[in-house]
């Protein structure tokens, strides 16, 4: 983005100085819960005054750029602020705008974004750059609708770059968000279920003026007072207002319905040695979980375990496969991985994706696939026979 761009694109956010409470509003129609309009004004001046006392000094904060804004709101979803900041000081630096993200080979991307998680945002960002660069002029839209029109882009973040960059009285909604609002109205109905009344709620305090700075706060609030464990209520500027710690029960809120148990997939992997050390890998297919990533061949992951002789039709060569010590553990947000190491040394062949493991470190591998290349380094046994490749 040009810095003419992206001067015009800071000056269409009307930003008063932080702490000034907002302007007066006619009540509105409809305010859920206990919600009057002069309650409404009274939370959101308390709230943007703390803001501009307490908040966080973060990078993506200096002059709300929209680029600079949606970065950073890709990288926080299901990652804390600590673990996003050095990450975001070598995107910026490598892709300092949104042309320069858009230019970059996707290996690039997803190599810089190595360790992060959640590959789909890296892959959404760079589609969602090259869609922006050649459909838009280089420019992101204005409010919600055009910018959850892009790649990657759901409610929540189309919500938070119009507010944040754009100045758009856009209700944003996270976890923090429906803590804080749980906890504000003690709303008894757990989660997930209670998700469209405390959207509700946020949205009956959504301010018209400075949404962006008002959304910021509400998160802060969250994530530094309003936490879910030890809630900090004394330095609550929310404290008098706030229903559950009326209760004194703040910490019980919001209700959850009880998790079901996370299931445990189960599979086999293939570690293939060439008689020159290269190491057979393969990619994922583009949709779906680790789409686009690098990993090693494997069977289908599945409920009930694998033995070696279930797994051999799924190996990418016919060879004498040995079974590695020991049992790889993964998580991921919906299931537990447990993968065992078949490992065979081929005759040489050049069909495929092969790596000699000192050259391992060139490609953008997620932590999966990490942890299985050092399992597998460190139990290898060397496998002398020779084996032929699968028709």
């Amino acid at each position: 983005m040009t810095s003419a761009a992206s001067a015009s694109l800071h000056n269409s956010r009307d930003k008063p100085p932080r702490g000034t409470p907002p302007r007066a509003e006619p009540p509105r129609a409809e305010l859920p819960g206990n919600i009057t309009a002069s309650r409404r004004r009274a939370l959101q001046s308390r709230l943007l005054k703390w803001f501009a006392e307490s908040q966080r000094p973060l990078p993506w904060r200096e002059g709300y750029d929209p680029y600079a804004v949606w970065v950073s709101e890709m990288m926080l979803q299901q990652t804390q602020v600590d673990t996003v900041q050095p990450y975001y000081a070598r995107w910026m630096a490598r892709f300092p705008d949104i042309a320069a993200l858009a230019g970059a080979p996707l290996e690039e991307v997803l190599k810089l974004w190595e360790g992060l998680g959640y590959y789909a945002r890296a892959r959404n960002l760079h589609q969602c750059a090259k869609v922006i660069c050649e459909s838009h002029g280089g420019q992101f839209p204005e409010d919600e609708a055009g910018l959850r029109a892009l790649p990657g882009i759901g409610v929540y973040s189309a919500a938070a770059i119009a507010a944040i960059a754009f100045g758009k009285p856009a209700t944003v909604v996270d976890g923090n968000v429906e803590r804080v609002m749980a906890r504000l109205h003690a709303v008894e109905q757990p989660l997930p279920g209670a998700k469209p009344a405390l959207r509700d709620l946020a949205r009956a305090l959504t301010p018209k003026a400075r949404p962006g700075d008002y959304a910021q706060a509400l998160m802060d609030l969250g994530a530094t007072v309003c936490t879910p464990r030890n809630p900090a209520c004394a330095r609550c500027p929310w404290r008098t207002a706030c229903a559950a710690h009326a209760r004194g029960k703040a910490e019980a809120y919001p209700k959850r319905d009880a998790k079901a148990a996370r299931p445990t997939r189960r599979g086999m992997v293939f570690w293939t040695v060439r008689p020159d050390g290269a190491v057979l890998l393969r990619r994922r297919p583009e949709r779906g979980l680790l789409g686009g990533m690098i990993e090693l061949p494997t069977t289908p992951w599945r409920a009930r375990p694998w033995s070696p002789a279930s797994a051999r039709p799924h190996a990418p060569f016919v060879a004498d496969w040995r079974r590695l010590p020991g049992t790889v553990h993964h998580g991921f947000t919906h299931f537990a991985l447990d993968l065992v190491v078949l490992a065979a040394a081929v005759e040489h062949n050049d069909d495929g994706m092969w790596r000699r493991p000192d050259a391992f470190g060139d490609l953008a591998l997620p932590t999966l696939t990490k942890k299985l290349i050092r399992h597998a380094l460190s139990h290898l046994i060397q496998v002398k026979e020779q084996s032929v490749p699968v028709d």
